[in-house]
C-alpha cells in the first residue's frame, strides 16, 4: 500500500524537489531564510503544520551568515510510542564553475535531476516529506510521532541548525534518520577541526628586504611541516569500514599586498579530519603544538591561532540497532542487494544529535558515493530512481518502528 502510494505520487515528489533546488542557498553568504519560507509554503500545501524557528540575527551574523530559519514539522500518530526525527539540510556550497546544466535549473535529463543540492541534501527534504505523507495516507495503526527537521547551517558546522534546535529544547526525539545515500547505512563519521592561522611579520619595500620580516617565508616553513605531518597521520588507521586515517589539508592562503612588497601578513586556513577513535581535544592540542614549534623557528614572526570549527566524530550509540536494522531490511528488499553499515570520512550534523544521546543513522536518496553524485562539484545530480526507492525504504523503516 505504501509503495503504491509513493509510486502514484512520485511526480509530485519530483516537482517538490525541483522547487527546492531552484531557490539558491549558497553558503556563504548564507541568506537561507527565503528558502525556508518557500519550503514552509510547499509543506503547508501538502497539509502539514510547519513551525518556523528563526535564529537570532546576531548569532547568525557572528557565524558569518546572513539569515537562518529552521523548520520543524510534527505529525503524531498516537500519544504513546517513539518520536523519530528526519533531518536534512538546505544550505549548500556555491555552485562554482564548469556546469553544463543550470545549477539552479533542476533540469531532468535521462532520469537524472541536475542542480546544486539535488543530491546533498535537498533530495532528502523530498525523501522524508513524501515518506511521512505515505504513512499519513496509509491508514496503518501506528504509534508515536515523526518530525521533519529542515535546517540551514550544515556547511558552517550545524551549531545554528540542529544544534540550535536541540539547545533551545525544541526537540528531543528518540531516533534520528539524517540525509545520506541509498546503498549503505552510515553509522559513524569523521570529526573535523578547522583553524585560522595568522603569521604577522613586517612589510617592507622589496628593494630593502632586510628591513622587513617575511611572513610568507615563515608560512612556507609551516606549510612544509603541516603537510609532512600527514605521513604521521597515515599510520593512525581507523577500524571503521569506510574510514581510513586522519589527514590535514590547507584549503586557503591569503597574504601580501603587492608584488614589490615583502609580505607582512599571511593567513592560512586548515582542515584536520579526525577518525572516530581520536580525541578532539588531543587533536587540537597536537596541531597547535606543531604550529607553535614550527613558527618559533622564524624570528620576528608573531603568531595567532583561531579555532573556526571543532566537530566531534560520530560513533554509533547502542540504541541505534533497531533503526539500522529496519533501514537495512527495507533497503535490501527495495534495492535487491544487501545494504551494509559503514562510516564516512565526511562530518555531518548528526554528531549533534548523538551528543544529546539520540541514536541515529544516516540514510537517504543518492548513489553509492559522494563522487558519483558530483556533490560540491559541477553538475551535481540525483538519479530519480534512487529518490523513489529511498522514499520507500524510509517509509518502510518508519512503519516498523512505529507499528502499533
Amino acid at each position: 500500500m505504501i509503495d503504491s502510494w509513493i509510486a502514484k505520487n512520485f511526480d509530485d515528489e519530483v516537482r517538490f524537489l525541483q522547487a527546492l533546488v531552484r531557490i539558491p542557498t549558497d553558503t556563504p553568504p548564507g541568506n537561507n531564510a527565503p528558502h525556508a519560507e518557500r519550503t514552509a509554503e510547499l509543506l503547508t500545501e501538502l497539509g502539514f503544520t510547519v513551525e518556523k524557528h528563526a535564529v537570532p540575527a546576531a548569532a547568525v551574523q557572528a557565524a558569518g551568515m546572513q539569515s537562518i530559519t529552521n523548520l520543524i514539522v510534527r505529525h503524531r500518530f498516537s500519544e504513546d510510542g517513539p518520536t523519530i526525527a528526519l533531518n536534512a539540510h538546505g544550505d549548500v556550497v556555491p555552485p562554482g564553475e564548469g556546469w553544463t546544466h543550470d545549477p539552479y535549473g533542476a533540469d531532468i535529463v535521462d532520469g537524472k535531476l541536475y542542480g546544486r543540492a539535488s543530491a546533498v541534501s535537498k533530495s532528502d527534504f523530498a525523501t522524508y516529506t513524501f515518506a511521512l505523507l505515505a504513512l499519513k495516507h496509509s491508514g496503518l495503526p501506528l504509534k508515536g510521532a515523526v518530525e521533519l527537521h529542515f535546517t540551514y547551517d550544515e556547511e558552517f558546522g550545524g551549531e545554528l541548525g540542529p544544534g540550535w534546535l536541540l539547545q533551545q529544547g525544541l526537540t528531543k526525539p528518540d531516533y534520528l534518520i539524517a540525509a545520506g545515500f541509498s546503498y549503505q547505512v552510515v553509522t559513524a563519521h569523521n570529526g573535523c577541526l578547522q583553524m585560522e592561522v595568522t603569521l604577522h611579520g613586517l612589510a617592507s619595500h622589496a628593494a630593502y628586504p632586510h628591513t622587513g620580516v617575511d611572513a610568507l617565508q615563515a608560512a612556507t616553513k609551516l606549510l612544509t611541516a603541516l603537510y609532512a605531518h600527514n605521513e604521521v597521520l597515515k599510520t593512525r588507521v581507523s577500524t571503521v569500514p569506510g574510514i581510513t586515517h586522519p589527514y590535514l589539508n590547507v584549503g586557503r592562503i591569503e597574504g601580501g599586498s603587492n608584488t614589490n612588497v615583502v609580505p607582512g601578513k599571511v593567513v592560512l586556513k586548515l582542515d584536520r579530519r579526525m577518525i572516530p577513535e581520536e580525541n578532539p581535544a588531543a587533536v587540537e592540542a597536537e596541531v597547535r603544538a606543531l604550529i607553535e614549534q614550527t613558527v618559533a623557528g622564524s624570528p620576528g614572526i608573531r603568531l595567532e591561532i583561531k579555532r573556526l570549527l571543532l566537530a566531534h566524530p560520530m560513533t554509533p550509540l547502542p540504541g541505534a540497532a533497531p533503526l539500522v536494522a529496519a533501514l537495512q531490511k527495507h533497503g535490501e528488499a527495495v534495492f535487491g542487494e544487501p545494504i551494509p553499515t559503514s562510516g564516512t570520512p565526511l562530518y555531518t550534523d548528526v554528531r549533534l544529535y548523538t551528543a544529546h544521546g539520540i541514536p541515529a543513522a544516516i540514510y537517504g536518496a543518492g548513489p553509492r558515493t559522494v563522487l558519483e553524485s558530483n556533490a560540491k562539484r559541477a553538475d551535481e545530480h540525483l538519479n530519480l530512481a534512487d529518490l523513489r526507492r529511498a522514499t520507500q525504504v524510509v517509509a518502510g523503516a518508519l512503519v516498523d518502528l512505529l507499528q502499533a
